[in-house]
């Protein structure tokens, strides 16, 4: 029986929680989700916690935001004139907005807004938060070569389905 390692596909279903309990996420609204372990392509405090599981494991993992979406950084909050965004109707508390910060896409979550001002943070939406995930592991295979090269195809496609192929 396979035991997650790096390298393999893992398929798991979960429920997130915070501190209070709400549901922050669930696969229960979607399709269970899929990564190569040791890819980076979850938190690592999950991740972690995934290393040596086996199908049908079920558990729960209290995550740190060290191990999370890191702590929250005040000076990631910035107020800008709201004549810079003149362009975009309707500015409300709780839309995000994307811009690119030279390297890459940053998102950016509108906090405040009044007449003159408008409040965004671009800390991350669950920066400083303890995660807490259910998790049930559903599925574990050895990756392809052509997933380690290129990555997961998450859009249904297939196995075996190339990057290239124009799926």
């Amino acid at each position: 029986m396979l035991t997650i390692e790096e390298n393999r596909v893992v398929t798991f279903e979960y429920t997130l929680t915070n501190d209070a309990g709400e549901v922050i996420d669930s696969s229960a609204n979607h399709s269970p989700l899929v990564y190569i372990q040791g890819s980076g392509q979850i938190i690592p405090g999950l991740e972690e916690e995934m290393k040596g599981k086996i199908i049908g494991d079920k558990f729960t993992a209290d995550i740190a935001p060290e191990k999370g979406y890191g702590p929250r950084h005040d000076e990631l909050i910035k107020e800008i004139e709201r004549e810079h965004l003149a362009h975009l109707d309707n500015i409300q508390v709780g839309m995000q907005l994307q811009a690119h910060d030279g390297n890459r896409l940053q998102v950016l979550t509108v906090v405040n807004v009044n007449d003159k001002v408008v409040t965004l943070d671009a800390n991350h939406p669950l920066a400083g938060e303890t995660l807490h995930f259910d998790v049930e592991v559903v599925d574990i295979r050895e990756a392809t070569s052509e997933e380690l090269e290129f990555g997961l195809h998450q859009d249904g496609c297939g196995d075996g389905c190339s990057s290239c192929s124009g799926c």
